[in-house]
């Protein structure tokens, strides 16, 4: 069992102060302790996905982990770091095609998610098709207690209206009309120094799992 470090922690919430290269040159070793240390957690958290979801596969903390170097060309926030660590645990990692788990740690703001982001609107048609063609099932996803008292959707974009093709169904309509299906559980920053974090980002991603299955064989 393992959480990360406070030095992690606080590593990030300086970045966010000092976002400029000079700084980070100069802080070069606190930020590769802490990825170290990030990358240790992802390690467990593969570990301990993989137990309940044989489909992850061999792959590797570096497999998953996104860079914190941004990309600032087209965007007018030109700092140029990110000011989390994140990484996408699926097969292929952050590069494959298939829905997984997401982490992000962030002083203030750090969650664990996954689930379908930003797909293409033929993706999402398939995706709502098999909600309305297996409702029962997607909704005792959905509502079960465990799921609801873990993950929130506050905050999701959504259509204005029910999608064209489909049916408004009172139950249904608010999933149908989601953007991205991708619900959050956040995490005290207390929390990430626990020695059990590890454990019960786990346990996040467990009660998540049947969501991921459930998308994963939507999609074509």
């Amino acid at each position: 069992m393992s959480g990360l470090g406070s030095d992690t922690i606080g590593f990030l919430a300086d970045l966010s102060n000092n976002n400029n290269r000079e700084w980070f040159l100069e802080n070069r070793n606190r930020y590769e302790q802490a990825q170290n240390d990030f990358q240790q957690l992802v390690f467990s958290l593969i570990v301990g996905i993989s137990h309940f979801d044989k489909t992850i596969g061999s792959i590797e903390p570096r497999d998953c982990i996104f860079r914190i170097y941004r990309d600032v060309r087209f965007s007018p926030n030109k700092n140029p770091y990110k000011e989390n660590f994140g990484a996408f645990i699926a097969p292929g990692g952050k590069k494959g095609n298939s829905c997984g788990y997401y982490i992000h740690i962030q002083p203030g703001s750090s969650f664990a998610s996954g689930g379908l982001y930003m797909a293409p609107s033929a993706v999402m048609k398939e995706v709502r098709t098999a909600m309305v063609d297996n409702r029962k099932e997607f909704l005792s996803i959905v509502n079960h207690p465990t799921f609801k008292s873990t993950f929130t959707w506050e905050g999701a974009e959504q259509v204005k209206r029910t999608p064209a093709g489909f049916k408004f169904d009172m139950e249904l309509d608010f999933f149908l009309r989601l953007k991205h299906i991708t619900p959050s559980c956040y995490f005290n920053d207390s929390t990430l120094t626990h020695a059990d974090f590890d454990q019960k980002a786990i346990e996040v991603f467990h009660t998540l799992n049947p969501l991921i299955e459930f998308l994963n064989q939507a999609i074509p």
